[in-house]
């Protein structure tokens, strides 16, 4: 039986609206190839850190104190998930067995201390950068069943610290939101939504701040929205592909982000160019891209006083166990 004229009037409808979607993806990737064709490579060069000794999971993030070590957060259950090595992979200390449902995020904040986020449990940890727990924040209201992202990620995503002490906590993969907490940890504030309006998040995945605008990773929006510090709504800029983290580092602001191409990481070569992670440095006044460099992963990014970067393959990188400092 032929389908009633309404039903296949409605078919064609989304396939036009399928049709335009791809098409208009397909043109922001050109436009973004073409962004990255006309701005200067960053004169940086990658050197791999491999750890002597654990055998690493996936890497989910990557930090560097001013002292020149390496902080790893890894999800294998072979090693301790915080590992701390040198330059030349040299393991220094580690720690972490039994604190953790899914390392997420490492950042070290301006006093130096350490701190992990959990996507599991959307729980945050401080410590001393010998592994003395300090704080335990639970940002709560975890996320369930099919209000989760992915199956075992359901929580918080990065946090970022600002002046006095805030701390600014995406709360991404299944609130849509974006926390505020005091240095104690004491809840201040809740924004954001479900969406892809001004102010709505989905999946908003890294978090900085230049002590007045707190930028967002809007990642699966394909956007980074910029707020003042509490949460109103400053605009977005489009023209980064796909942002997965951010760090904010001697006046500039990075991004860690996918390019959006059609084809994904299983695609079909002959679509053409697959979806690639590059490290954007930004003008944080303009969103104008000031250097740019093809790395080995978009998950997790830091940026030295030195201006050197840190970078972790996990998630559309090139190796998800993988830990690269780029060095001038």
């Amino acid at each position: 039986m032929a389908a009633p004229w309404y039903i296949l009037l409605m078919l064609r409808k989304v396939a036009v609206v399928l049709v335009f979607a791809g098409g208009a993806r397909a043109q922001s990737a050109e436009q973004l190839r073409a962004l990255i064709a006309a701005t200067p490579r960053l004169p940086l060069q990658p050197l791999a850190i491999a750890p002597a000794g654990p055998d690493l999971g996936t890497v989910s993030s990557v930090a560097m104190d001013p002292r020149g070590a390496i902080y790893i957060l890894q999800r294998g259950d072979k090693a301790d998930p915080v590992i701390v090595v040198n330059r030349e992979g040299r393991v220094l200390r580690s720690w972490g067995k039994g604190m953790y449902k899914v390392p997420h995020s490492i950042r070290v904040d301006p006093q130096g201390n350490i701190w992990t986020v959990d996507a599991g449990s959307s729980t945050l940890l401080e410590f001393t950068p010998e592994g003395r727990k300090l704080q335990q924040i639970e940002a709560g209201e975890v996320a369930t069943a099919d209000k989760c992202a992915f199956p075992t990620l359901c929580g918080a995503t990065d946090v970022a610290f600002g002046p006095d002490g805030r701390l600014f906590i995406s709360d991404g993969y299944g609130n849509a939101r974006i926390l505020e907490y005091t240095a104690d940890g004491k809840r201040v504030k809740v924004w954001g939504s479900a969406g892809s309006g001004p102010g709505q998040f989905k999946i908003p995945h890294g978090v900085a701040t230049d002590g007045k605008t707190l930028f967002v990773a809007d990642r699966e929006n394909a956007r980074i929205q910029r707020f003042d510090l509490d949460g109103k709504y400053l605009g977005e800029w489009t023209h980064l592909g796909r942002p997965f983290a951010l760090k904010m580092s001697g006046g500039a602001l990075w991004a860690a982000s996918m390019t959006t191409e059609a084809a994904g990481r299983g695609g079909d070569s002959k679509q053409g160019p697959r979806p690639a992670p590059f490290a954007f440095q930004i003008d944080p006044a303009s969103g104008k891209v000031l250097g740019q460099i093809e790395f080995s992963g978009p998950h997790s990014i830091d940026v030295n006083a030195a201006g050197e970067l840190a970078a972790s393959g996990c998630c559309g990188g090139s190796n998800p166990m993988g830990v690269w400092l780029f060095h001038r």
